[in-house]
């Protein structure tokens, strides 16, 4: 049986139906009969649709099962509720306007079951559309958003350039690992790389020794309080007052995962 078409393959005006027909008896009611919105979805809206609806809305479990990514499943949902006229025009092109601004992430690589935190902070934005907001120890909101590039990010608590990588994460989680799975956060601030409170056991300390390769006595940019929030909203470390500490959760990963990068 074909599927009812919405439109006029002529001359693309809308169609009506004006015959309904009884199988069993033949009887035909005639009339003007106006198609319902879900008449007019594609194959592929009806097939979203319908996983969407079985998978209970949980994005990642309609991911899976349609072997999509976040980005091309969002759009999809976002192309299913315009077709079905449930976003207003304002903030359906408020969306577009931010669809338009937004980063292609389709064909960024990460590996799945890696149980690096780089790839896992990188792996939890591209499912959150490339943005989030996380919240320092003092609560403050900060925006991490992906960049352009695909290996490093941007947060407007970070004004600098070139953008910190995701590797800085792996950084600081193998101090934690090394420390036995705590860190103090350190000073960069008020003391020069070296000193006590800026010396290779600090996560400050660390990412100027291991991530910049800056040396002894120089002055170092100190971003800890942004990166700490970003691992406790990875649920890696928790960031607790003056140091880092591994989640339970994070700590089981890296004691059963076999490998060198943990």
């Amino acid at each position: 049986m074909l599927k009812v078409i919405p439109e006029c393959p002529a001359c693309g005006t809308k169609l009506r139906i004006t015959s309904l027909r009884c199988t069993g008896c033949g009887m035909e009611l005639r009339n003007d009969f106006e198609l319902s919105p879900f008449d007019s979805l594609t194959s592929e809206q009806i097939g979203f649709l319908i996983t969407f609806i079985k998978q209970r809305g949980n994005m990642s479990s309609v991911q899976n099962e349609l072997g999509i990514s976040y980005p091309t499943a969002k759009k999809r949902l976002d192309d299913l509720l315009s077709a079905l006229s449930l976003v207003e025009n304002d903030q359906q092109n408020s969306q577009q306007s931010k669809d338009e601004r937004s980063i292609d992430m389709t064909t960024w690589c990460v590996q799945e079951n890696s149980k690096k935190a780089s790839d896992i902070i990188k792996r939890k934005l591209i499912e959150n559309n490339g943005r989030v907001i996380v919240h320092t120890a003092r609560g403050l909101p900060c925006e991490i958003r992906a960049a352009p590039d695909g290996v490093s990010f941007l947060s407007d608590k970070l004004p600098i350039n070139p953008p910190y990588r995701y590797e800085v994460f792996d950084v600081i989680v193998n101090l934690l690992v090394s420390q036995g799975g705590r860190a103090k956060k350190g000073n960069g601030r008020n003391h020069r790389l070296g000193e006590p409170e800026c010396n290779e056991a600090t996560v400050v300390g660390a990412i100027g020794y291991r991530y910049a390769h800056a040396e002894s006595g120089k002055s170092v940019y100190d971003p800890v309080f942004v990166l700490a929030a970003v691992l406790e909203w990875a649920d890696i470390a928790s960031n607790e007052r003056g140091e880092l500490v591994l989640t339970t959760h994070y700590q089981e990963v890296c004691d059963s995962w076999m490998g060198d990068d943990c």
